[in-house]
């Protein structure tokens, strides 16, 4: 058991937003967030709950010039009895470690973060909103705050974090997108930062991203940054196929982060009875699968959309569709899954759940 968390409540309290799809996403934040400090020597200190607010930072803190930061993101949902839970929490804060690790920055105690996030969402409870598909995004997130022109690991550092109410991610229902093969730009690399969830692999992939849209289409799939060959991600999702009625996903190499989302599809997957396979996948041998009509079902999986359907893709000067450009049977059948026992529709056969 850990002490409760010192609160200082706001003296202005935000109008609570309509619960709807016109929430958007990442744009309108609760009344109160979670810090603590770590200081060399003394470790992480002073955990408290305070009101949302501007930070103060030296401008020479490291985080603005050598980007030594990490970040999660994971989602509250309201129950069909009123009551708050959280899907998977600690597998969250476990891959903080995981991030924390390659950025050198102090490890944090997983049990305690859940413990601390459960406390500010006890605090925002009424912030939740409750229409269908809608959700409490929880943002985590680590800066490093020496104010220091060098070099090195910063000696501080900040944990905070913050929440808001988010929109249902497909306000106009669950249809396959079209994305396009990225064979200029890289993500990331075997050896670098492309397992961890830091700001700068999201940084360089945003000139993709922006070409995508004035082309047409609304997610990249990347390929491997030594190669140019092999299949990695698609936009900021893992990716998964359908070849042969087996699901076949990238492998994790080192440049992929390790989904949570993903891991689930996988082990529901298992339970269902279906064939999976993770390994490297070559754009090549993809291409020659779908046009030989091998290949019926393309999607992403992420915390924001859970599921996103690809129903068309693009590589060089060529296009194949899949199913139709229709969301597929097993892409459906996770997505209403996975949601299903986030939002307390289904039974939790798995214990994914926690509630307050």
């Amino acid at each position: 058991m850990y002490p409760a968390i010192p609160v200082t409540r706001t003296q202005k309290p935000a109008a609570k937003p309509a619960s709807d799809t016109s929430l958007g996403f990442g744009q309108i934040f609760t009344d109160h967030m979670f810090i603590m400090d770590y200081v060399e020597g003394q470790g992480w200190i002073d955990a408290r709950i305070v009101p949302y607010a501007p930070l103060s930072l030296a401008p020479s803190a490291m985080v603005f010039h050598y980007g030594q930061a990490i970040f999660e993101g994971l989602k509250a949902y309201r129950q069909p009895d009123g009551q708050v839970a959280l899907f998977r929490p600690r597998l969250n804060f476990e891959r903080v470690n995981q991030s924390n690790a390659r950025m050198v920055i102090p490890p944090v105690d997983p049990d305690f973060c859940v413990h601390a996030l459960k406390e500010l969402l006890r605090l925002e409870a009424d912030w939740v909103p409750s229409a269908p598909g809608t959700s409490l995004y929880i943002r985590p997130f680590i800066i490093a705050t020496d104010a220091c022109l060098g070099v090195r690991p910063s000696h501080t550092y900040k944990f905070m974090i913050i929440l808001s109410p988010s929109g249902a991610y497909y306000a106009q229902g669950l249809n396959p997108v079209s994305i396009y093969v990225e064979d200029e730009y890289v993500r990331a690399v075997k050896g670098g930062t492309g397992f961890a969830k830091t700001p700068g692999n999201y940084a360089a992939s945003l000139i993709a991203q922006a070409n995508a849209y004035k082309a047409g289409y609304v997610q990249v799939l990347w390929l491997d940054g030594v190669h140019r060959r092999y299949i990695e991600e698609v936009g900021s999702m893992n990716v998964f196929f359908v070849i042969d009625n087996k699901l076949v996903t990238p492998a994790l190499n080192g440049s992929i982060l390790p989904g949570i989302t993903r891991r689930t599809v996988l082990e529901l997957a298992e339970k269902l009875g279906y064939a999976t396979e993770e390994r490297q996948i070559a754009v090549d041998e993809l291409w020659a699968a779908a046009k030989a009509g091998r290949v019926s079902e393309v999607f992403g999986s992420g915390t924001a959309a859970v599921i996103s359907p690809v129903g068309a893709l693009k590589y060089e000067q060529d296009v194949v569709t899949f199913n139709e450009g229709r969301i597929g049977p097993l892409s459906q059948t996770f997505y209403d899954t996975i949601t299903g026992v986030q939002y307390g529709l289904l039974p939790d056969k798995h214990a994914w759940m926690e509630r307050l």
